[in-house]
């Protein structure tokens, strides 16, 4: 993975929206954006915005279904991005598991 790409990867992980959001894509599955607006309190507007950051980096891929878009997790990361992501995915369910 390029320096350039780690660091993009690395500021896309940096926001706690952006986030919220991987962590609903991780599990495989199509979301909509007005699931992720609705379970992560953001706007359209600002949803939308993080999402594009996600999708520039290539964590993402995204479809039009009428007036909304559906997001999913890019199937075909490489290896390295996936066991960092993999990796965050972790720590922010065990520091939640500390929390509670």
């Amino acid at each position: 993975m390029p320096p350039d790409a780690v660091t993009a990867l690395m500021a896309a992980l940096s926001d706690p929206t952006r986030l919220g959001a991987l962590r609903l894509l991780w599990d495989g599955r199509e979301h909509c954006v007005c699931e992720m607006m609705e379970r992560l309190g953001a706007s359209q507007s600002r949803m939308s915005r993080h999402m594009a950051v996600l999708k520039s980096i290539g964590l993402v891929l995204d479809r039009r279904d009428a007036q909304w878009v559906r997001y999913r997790r890019n199937p075909a990361l490489c290896a390295a991005t996936t066991a960092i992501v993999d990796a965050v995915m972790a720590a922010m369910a065990e520091t939640r598991k500390d929390a509670a």
